[in-house]
């Protein structure tokens, strides 16, 4: 991108900007914003375009909208090229995407393969269980724990009951309806104290009529080994080539067909299921059942599969044999299964071993951090191999405190409780981090929206940051991909990054007026006094009058505030005795005094502080705009027209001239002893003592305090002081 043009109105507060910004030449452009110049209102402007949304006025939503933000081409930006970095978010944390760091591509591929065919072999299996079952619950979890300790080990509980089902010989349960059974509401039914006495009565007497059975045994030949061998014998052509079955019992018996050994089975069955007993005690069981409507489904199966009752009294151990006969039917699912799963085994790990030691950009964004940033800990990249393979989607972060020689590997939560609030906004800048290198590896055109990310860091993290974002416009794979507008509303940041790397020409600063949001090209950003308004302090008017406090300040630091020239330059500031006497030519004097020159004025003899006047005067015509010299000059005339004001109302010459600091409160104070009915003087003048000392007491290093003030406040309150008079 070469240009971004700007223009929207109503946008968070914003009634209009209309502005570009040139990237042809550099990366970056930074914009200082003084409080309540809606820095933050156009980074949600921007962050409406990344997240796909529509602006608005928070405030007055009914104000028709306008955001048409552009490139070079007229063409809308894509939201995926906006990032928005906003002020410290202790909530935010890395996205999905910035796993794409630990990505090696050809290793995550050949794993995923494996899964893949893993899970497309589960998925052939799982369909065979729920035709088998019947079931409609979540057969990988069923499976997984019936047979292990938790529902989320299904090829753990596969393997453990491989040599059991290579064993089995057949699948006496591969019929029986799962749900009927393994039902919460049978399940629960079961537990109760008088059904597990009433199966216990009827596996008893169960047991007992087995014991005297003709031809049934107790644990080794029963109603399903029977029926069972009936059926296979029959399928495999046994009686058809005229095979024959001998029964031992105390008179041998020579069974010659399928149907004669059914007969026979039915017929030592009903002998045992109708003895009177045990019907009474199946009948004790049924009018349990018939006591809970819920179970009416179970109470009709139960009565056609009487021969399941015994099996009730253990259901943990039925339930496994239940999913043995389901998996000996389908056994070749679950062989596919299983051999597919074993053989990737091995695979994984080398590929797992392998992933490991790879060095990949998490680890260079992690060494960004820990060799940039003052902070009492380390970071390392805990679950790394997982994330290059996919097994989980975001990486784990561990945290090594450092006391000294000391260390200790703490959570995040107990971490955050001993960081202070710049150690925590450190650690918020390791996300963004992740998410612009995440940018950088797809080479993803972005407009970069940094919201005062360094506000309230210490020096040296400030820095780090600035470093990076630095990095960001000057190193090749960033620049040709990246560019950035920088907010901010801290002076020293906005000077720092001018010094750094944003050029003069692309830094701008904020006005806000009634008509909306404008950008001027910044000025007096390194050193104004000596920069700007010294070399034209006789060319000037406004410049000259602003230098003053300026060259005060120098005179106090090499020669001490008793200096004839320094109490001189005070009564310009300050209204004194002699403050309508000093001339242009005094002043002047003390310039070139001071800066060995030669310099002189038209009107060397005319009063300064009437031209103090005159000037603030044409300040309050003077277009909008940053007005930095301007406000100066109203803060100075304000102070001297209200100092004015109450020393002719005081009329105490001798009271003035004891005072010796902090002069404008000291009137004050005086003023409200004679005149203190004048609530509304009163609190005019206390608004120019709230306003303009910050805006004239200021050096050539800190003069942020008046980028601050509103222009449209100082004219206001000049008028105001002028209409005390």
């Amino acid at each position: 991108m070469k240009q971004l043009n700007i223009d929207i109105e109503n946008c968070y507060g914003i009634k209009k900007l209309k502005t570009s910004f040139d990237f042809s030449k550099y990366a970056a452009c930074a914009i200082y914003a003084p409080n309540g110049a809606m820095k933050s209102s156009l980074a949600r402007t921007f962050q409406d375009i990344a997240e796909g949304t529509k602006s608005r006025d928070r405030i007055f939503p009914e104000r028709a909208n306008k955001r048409i933000i552009t490139d070079e081409n007229g063409v809308e930006l894509p939201s995926e090229s906006v990032l928005v970095v906003r002020p410290y978010d202790e909530k935010l944390e890395h996205s999905n995407k910035t796993s794409t760091l630990l990505v090696n591509a050809t290793l995550r591929k050949e794993y995923e393969q494996l899964h893949l065919e893993i899970d497309a072999s589960k998925d052939v299996f799982l369909k065979a269980l729920k035709e088998q079952s019947g079931s409609k619950k979540d057969l990988e979890k069923e499976i997984s724990s019936t047979f292990t300790k938790s529902d989320d080990q299904l090829f753990r509980a596969l393997v453990r009951i491989k040599n059991e089902l290579s064993e089995q010989k057949d699948a006496p349960f591969a019929d029986i309806r799962y749900d009927m059974i393994f039902d919460e509401k049978v399940l629960g039914f079961l537990e109760t104290k008088d059904v597990k006495t009433a199966i216990e009565n009827y596996i008893l007497k169960y047991n007992e009529l087995l014991a005297v059975s003709t031809y049934f045994k107790k644990g080794t030949f029963n109603y399903y080994n029977a029926a069972t061998i009936a059926k296979n014998l029959a399928d495999n052509g046994f009686f058809n080539a005229k095979h024959t079955i001998s029964l031992n019992a105390d008179t041998k018996l020579e069974i010659t067909s399928q149907k004669e050994l059914e007969a026979l089975i039915a017929k030592e069955k009903e002998g045992i299921s109708n003895d009177h007993d045990l019907r009474k005690k199946f009948s004790d069981i049924d009018k349990l059942i018939q006591k809970n409507t819920n179970l009416r489904d179970f109470e009709g199966y139960l009565a056609n599969h009487e021969e399941l009752l015994p099996k009730l009294a253990n259901i943990e151990s039925f339930k496994e044999e239940i999913w043995k006969s389901y998996l000996k039917v389908r056994f070749d699912s679950y062989k596919d299964l299983l051999d597919k799963f074993q053989a990737a085994e091995d695979r994984k790990k080398q590929i797992e071993e392998q992933a490991a030691k790879e060095r990949t950009q998490w680890e260079n964004v992690i060494e960004i951090f820990n060799g940039r940033f003052f902070v009492p800990f380390k970071l390392e990249a805990k679950n790394r191999v997982s994330v290059i393979l996919g097994q989980e989607p975001l990486l784990s972060l561990g945290f090594i405190f450092e006391d000294g020689a000391d260390t200790a590997l703490v959570g995040k939560s107990d971490l955050m409780e001993v960081l202070s609030t710049g150690e925590r906004k450190a650690l918020y800048v390791l996300n963004i981090i992740f998410e612009i290198e995440v940018r950088k590896k797809a080479a993803q055109e972005t407009i970069l929206i940094v919201d005062d990310i360094a506000d309230s860091f210490d020096y040296k993290n400030k820095y780090a940051i600035i470093q990076y974002l630095k990095d960001i416009a000057e190193e090749p794979l960033f620049k040709s991909h990246f560019n950035q507008i920088i907010l901010t509303h801290n002076f020293d940041f906005f000077r720092t990054i001018n010094s750094r790397f944003v050029k003069y020409q692309n830094c701008f600063m904020a006005s806000k007026s009634s008509t909306g949001l404008t950008l001027n090209q910044a000025a007096g950003i390194q050193n104004v006094f000596i920069n700007d308004w010294k070399l034209k302090f006789f060319t000037d008017s406004k410049k000259k009058i602003a230098s003053i406090p300026f060259i005060r300040n120098l005179i106090e630091f090499t020669k001490g505030d008793k200096d004839p020239e320094y109490m001189k330059l005070t009564s310009l500031l300050h209204w004194k005795a002699d403050s309508d006497a000093i001339t242009h030519d005094d002043l002047d004097s003390i310039f070139n005094k001071l800066f060995t020159t030669t310099g002189n004025s038209a009107d060397g003899k005319k009063p300064v502080i009437n031209f103090i006047h005159q000037q603030a005067s044409d300040c309050l015509i003077a277009a909008e705009g940053i007005n930095f010299e301007n406000k100066i000059v109203l803060s100075i005339a304000i102070r001297l027209a209200a100092e004015k004001f109450m020393v002719d109302k005081i009329n105490d010459s001798t009271f003035v001239a004891g005072i010796e600091s902090h002069q404008t409160p000291q009137l004050l104070d005086k003023f409200k002893e004679g005149f203190g009915t004048e609530v509304d003087t009163i609190k005019t003048i206390q608004r120019v003592i709230l306003m303009t000392p910050e805006n004239i007491h200021l050096n050539s290093f800190m003069y942020e305090p008046i980028l601050d003030m509103s222009d449209e406040h100082l004219r206001k309150l000049y008028e105001d002081v002028l209409a005390l008079a």
